[in-house]
């Protein structure tokens, strides 16, 4: 609100003041004599001997006011308000003392003098207290006093009466002067004097502006004032009748600047009064009556945001005090006579006043006894009206009308939201169902789709709300009206024309699949409704994965709701599971499991256990691979691997048990072992169960089978002993848990439950040391496979080796043979040699002449044996 004040509240650019530094300073310097004009005053007014002596005091005042007509030093304020102090207490006795504190308060309007640059500082707190003892004099019954008072502060926001000062005189800035009013007590006097002027409507107008001034110079003055109350003093006093409209309009200016100030949470538990609300009821009563004009329709409206404000306090009146039930009347009945010469018109005011009725309803119906009211006043009939779309397209002239009826539905949309679920009889029994429906058939026209997207938005929002709330009469009125194929059929729309940067249509989509969730979670024949159309739309939002998880725009709960839509609409329902199952639905669930964050991983595991009663899920899963070629089983026992190492589990480097007398057991367990728990309370074996994923991973693969798991590695493996053994250590756990809470109490068992005990116990560390030495047989056969598995390379090497160099020095034999005749021809003899020797019928074996052969590995096989020897090799031999 513009108060075109002088001073502007803000920043002056003068540095704050340091009362601390002030008064460290003046006591390091030397003790500045007092004027002994000053001393003689305040002697001879002290003094019993010449205290009744008022004329003497008078003629010794006037000389002190004539000598300081220019302006009062700070260094002698200490004295001056001494002495002012003393003529307050005498003026209420002998008035002859209030002209010269009516002079005293004119002088007080010029700046203070300073004989040194640095008297600021020292002297701050003088000046402080100074004023604040000018406020103090608003408590003496003078007219006059208190309008020079008034005045006087006033005057600190001119600068007028800093220019007529003569220039060889130094005086302080009247900036600093405003700040040393924020640190003193004289906005807080100021606001404590309102109730002493019930009698003088001129001063106390006066004064209500001088607050205004001051609570919109500063913050510090809005909270000194707040102090003293001053906003519930303020709302009071705003009806005074003389002058008419001048009080209503001030207190709404300070109200405001009050309410947009940092104690803003004192001012609204300020006017949460009984009598402050029956006051705010009668200023809207009496502005309304007022003549129609622009000052008051707004100033009208700024009183339904004061009561705006204060409705957001739980135990704010507005009922008990009738206020609410007036306003109201101008919701319900919008055509409603306020005057003899005021409608509710189309106009700007008119338009925004409607808007805060409707907001107003959005904060009344958090109060229980609201309901009630609304339904006397027929609320849900009315917001059911504003929300009707047209029945036809205005003509030209009437586009500012529509422009307005749009905002107001709106409005009204975002009322009905919060005040549907709380009057949900009242909303069936007015057909709000259908009224949404067709204004949603409205909104997707698709000559004006895009313009009526915040509406569609709005209604969306509504029928959520509704829905949410699990009554069956009213999901099964949506069911019956066709809205389960109709928001299918929108949510298809709003995607083909989505981008990523749209967070209305995201928004919009995401609210559409859970009012489908709310819809078909326990109703079969819904789910049946869903069908093949609705499995596509699951699969599509499905496939786009987590990628904009993190990019804000409601991407996130857009992927969130898509999952509660697959377990609500489609786990269940045989026909739905089946053509989702056909379209991969189980395949595209295990993806989002593998790339998706950690909170998703708990629904994901709880959908696919629901699949598994379907009975083509499991072959599905068991020839799911992911993009890095894991079986599912590998993927779920990775996920085990990642929340043990989350929950602080203890393992080996290899991942196996360490130790077999905890072979499940947490840090959060660990921690909280020696604390016993009572009785109804579940314990933390148990509470563990809940708050993490080995419990359905356990049973993701128990439904699997735990043998022949395809694509397992060594540490798969390893991991799934522990898995085959987690409900036996689990329950063992529990009994441990049990043993340990008994001692704890100093309980101690019978001697059957005693071995029993103890029975159960070793038979945890008898499964757990078993479990341990099958990783430890299933890591030692990794070790001899990899051994083996070295040796075969090393063999292979070795052979293409040898037929390297064979083959290299084949290749050197022939380029030799081809570039030198005399190799060529020894070549040729051996060659002839060699062939008269094969002719020959007879020969002796040692006389054949050595071949050149290449050895071939045919096959390899391993007897056991540990090294070399172990490994049994065929080859073959090809002559050169």
């Amino acid at each position: 609100m513009d108060l075109r004040q002088t001073v502007s509240r803000g920043n002056t650019g003068i540095s704050r003041i340091n009362l601390s530094a002030s008064t460290k300073i003046k006591n390091v310097q030397e003790p500045t004599p007092k004027c002994l004009d000053l001393v003689k005053i305040l002697n001879l007014l002290e003094d019993p001997l010449t205290t009744n002596l008022t004329e003497r005091h008078l003629f010794v005042l006037r000389k002190l006011l004539k000598r300081n007509k220019s302006g009062f030093h700070l260094r002698e304020l200490a004295d001056i308000a001494k002495i002012i102090n003393i003529c307050g207490e005498k003026v209420i006795e002998r008035p002859k003392y209030a002209p010269f504190l009516c002079e005293i308060l004119k002088i007080s309007r010029i700046p203070f003098l300073k004989g040194k640059a640095s008297d600021d500082l020292i002297y701050a707190q003088d000046a402080i207290n100074f004023l604040s003892c000018l406020g103090r004099l608003m408590k003496i019954p003078n007219p006059d006093i208190q309008e020079g008072v008034v005045e006087t502060v006033q005057s600190f926001f001119s600068l007028e009466a800093s220019k007529d000062q003569p220039e060889d005189i130094q005086t302080i800035s009247p900036f600093y002067r405003l700040q040393l009013v924020e640190r003193s007590d004289l906005p807080k006097l100021l606001v404590e004097s309102i109730d002493a002027l019930q009698n003088q409507s001129f001063i106390k107008l006066q004064l209500l502006e001088t607050l205004q001034l001051l609570c919109s110079f500063s913050d510090l003055n809005c909270r000194s004032m707040l102090d003293a109350g001053a906003a519930g003093t303020v709302c009071l006093h705003m009806n005074s009748a003389d002058p008419p409209g001048r009080f209503l309009s001030c207190c709404s200016e300070i109200l405001w600047i009050l309410l947009d100030s940092s104690g803003r949470e004192d001012a609204v538990a300020q006017l949460c009064s009984l009598d402050c609300v029956v006051s705010l009821k009668e200023a809207f009563s009496s502005v309304l009556a007022l003549t129609s004009q622009g000052f008051d329709l707004q100033l009208r409206n700024y009183l339904l945001v004061f009561t705006t404000l204060i409705a957001e306090n739980p135990n704010c009146p507005l009922i008990e005090s009738l206020f609410a039930k007036q306003l109201l009347g101008y919701i319900t009945l919008p055509e409603l006579e306020i005057s003899s010469a005021q409608k509710l018109t189309h106009s700007k005011e008119d338009l925004k006043m409607k808007k805060l009725l409707l907001n107003l309803l959005i904060l009344l119906s958090r109060n229980v006894a609201a309901a009630q009211l609304f339904r006397e006043e027929l609320v849900m009939v009315s917001l059911l009206r504003f929300v009707a779309p047209p029945k036809k397209q205005p003509s030209l002239p009437q586009s500012a009308i529509l422009s307005q009826q749009e905002e107001l539905q709106l409005q009204a949309l975002e009322t009905l939201a919060s005040i549907a679920p709380v009057m949900l009889q009242d909303y069936m029994g007015c057909q709000g169902n259908t009224h949404l429906l067709l204004l949603l058939d409205w909104c997707c026209a698709s000559d004006a789709r895009d313009r009526r997207k915040l509406q569609m938005q709005r209604c969306i929002r509504v029928l959520r709300a509704v829905t949410s709330l699990g009554e069956q009469s009213v999901n099964q009125d949506l069911s019956d009206q066709g809205a389960i194929h109709q928001l299918l059929g929108i949510i298809i729309q709003l995607e083909d024309v989505c981008d990523e940067g749209d967070a209305v249509t995201i928004e919009m989509m995401s609210n559409i699949q859970l009012i489908l969730s709310a819809l078909c979670e326990t109703d079969l024949h819904r789910k049946e409704l869903f069908g093949s159309e609705g499995v596509e739309m699951v699969v599509h939002f499905l496939k786009k994965g987590s990628e904009n998880f993190y990019h804000g725009l409601g991407h996130n709960k857009l992927l969130i709701s898509t999952i509660d839509c697959v377990w609500s609409c489609i786990v269940g329902c045989c026909i739905t599971e089946n053509q989702f199952l056909w379209k991969d639905g189980a395949g595209l669930l295990l993806d989002l499991l593998r790339s998706s964050p950690r909170c998703m991983h708990g629904i994901i595991l709880s959908i696919l256990l629901d699949l598994f009663n379907n009975p083509d899920t499991r072959p599905l899963i068991l020839d799911w691979r992911d993009a890095d070629g894991r079986s599912a089983p590998s993927v779920l026992l990775q996920l085990w691997r990642d929340q043990e190492e989350e929950l602080g589990v203890l393992r080996d480097e290899n991942g196996g048990i360490a130790d077999p007398e905890k072979p499940l057991l947490t840090r959060f367990q660990d921690k909280i072992s020696n604390l016993s728990f009572s009785a109804n309370a579940p314990s933390a074996a148990v509470l563990e169960t809940m708050e993490n994923l080995r419990g359905k991973i356990y049973l993701l693969l128990s439904r699997l089978g735990f043998q022949d798991l395809p694509g397992l590695s060594v540490e798969d493996h390893v991991t799934l002993g522990i898995v085959m053994r987690y409900l036996d250590f689990k329950v063992c756990e529990v009994w441990n848990e049990i043993r340990s809470e008994l001692s704890l109490d100093d309980v101690k068992p019978v001697t059957s439950d005693e071995k029993a005990l103890h029975s159960i116990s070793m038979t945890l560390m008898g499964k757990a040391q078993s479990v341990k030495e099958e990783q430890i047989r299933i890591l030692e056969e990794q070790k001899q496979q990899e051994i083996k598995e070295e040796i075969r390379i090393y063999a292979e090497m070795k052979s293409h080796r040898t037929q390297e160099d064979l083959a290299a020095k084949s290749w050197e034999n022939y380029v030799a043979r081809t570039s030198n005749y005399n190799i060529l021809k020894e070549e040729k003899a051996r060659r002839k040699k060699h062939l008269k020797s094969k002719l020959k019928p007879k020969e002796a074996p040692g006389d054949r002449p050595p071949k050149n052969f290449i050895t071939h590995i045919m096959a390899m096989k391993t007897t056991g044996e540990p090294g070399p020897s172990g490994v049994e090799v065929s080859l073959a031999r090809t002559v050169i």
